[in-house]
């Protein structure tokens, strides 16, 4: 469905946009709430949210609904896996790993798999922006932190989880013709696996909690869907590798938000993975 190889300006510009809405609700993970229930709290808000917007755009056409219900699977093992990996981190040290490695594989599979065309600038900018993202994992670790390897190790399969739902989503949203009729069904139907499963793993009462923090819960909803809607439209007028990319520039907000807000140590070394994450985006912008 893409004519082009490169980014419009507008769509870049919201891209970049959806990033630090992407940021934001991903902050809210961090919220008083264990991080399974908020990441529940947040899916169920998106779905709520999602439901005028389904009213208004309708269902997708048929051929969309294979790789809408594919994506409803995977999503469900992102929540889990991201949820598991904050439990066990700090934000700052686990949103790098698992938005930095996405945008390689995504950038590679929609190359091989997709045969989507990308210059080479614009794919010198997806392997300098991922790089960049990933240091910042490392380099803005706290002075004597003790890395947990099973963090780690649901970080990077959060990544893969990443970059098959960017796929599966870019297509499907391209097969349906209209992002937005995908879009709107996608944060619905999506919103209900997760809360089923919150209620058979941890039952009703665990959840009562979750109603203190509705206000929270809503924003961050919001958040995620407008971010996800923005990116799954931008991937069906820009090259998916591209929109992927810069959508993970969302960790320069979450490094701002991890220290300002969550109150996480700044370490100036961080300075080098921010020069690298802002190198690759002006190599995709000005490609």
């Amino acid at each position: 469905m893409t004519t082009t190889s490169t980014l419009d300006p507008a769509v870049f510009g919201l891209v970049l946009m959806a990033a630090a809405l992407h940021a934001g609700w991903n902050a809210f993970l961090k919220i008083k709430l264990e991080p399974f229930l908020a990441m529940t709290l947040i899916t169920a808000a998106g779905g709520v949210i999602g439901l005028p917007f389904l009213v208004w755009f309708g269902f997708p056409r048929a051929e969309a609904w294979p790789w809408l219900i594919a994506s409803v699977v995977i999503h469900l093992a992102y929540y889990v896996a991201l949820a598991e990996a904050y439990r066990r981190a700090d934000m700052g040290q686990i949103y790098p790993i698992a938005r930095g490695g996405a945008p390689l594989l995504t950038a590679a599979a929609s190359l091989f798999l997709l045969r989507e065309p990308i210059t080479l600038q614009g794919a010198m900018g997806v392997a300098v922006l991922g790089v960049g993202i990933i240091l910042m994992a490392f380099l803005g670790k706290r002075k004597h932190a003790v890395i947990d390897p099973v963090a780690i190790g649901f970080a990077m399969l959060t990544a893969l989880i990443i970059c098959a739902y960017t796929l599966v989503d870019g297509i499907g949203a391209r097969v349906a013709r209209d992002a937005h009729a995908y879009s709107a069904a996608l944060f619905v139907i999506d919103s209900v696996p997760l809360v089923v499963l919150a209620w058979w793993l941890r039952g009703p009462e665990a959840l009562k909690p979750l109603r203190a923090y509705l206000p929270q819960g809503l924003a961050g909803g919001a958040m995620s869907l407008g971010s996800y809607w923005i990116a799954i439209w931008a991937m069906t007028v820009a090259p998916i590798a591209l929109v992927a990319a810069l959508r993970e520039s969302s960790v320069l907000w979450a490094t701002l938000i991890a220290i300002v807000v969550l109150k996480e140590p700044f370490v100036p070394a961080r300075g080098i993975a921010v020069a690298l994450i802002v190198a690759g985006l002006l190599l995709i912008r000005l490609q």
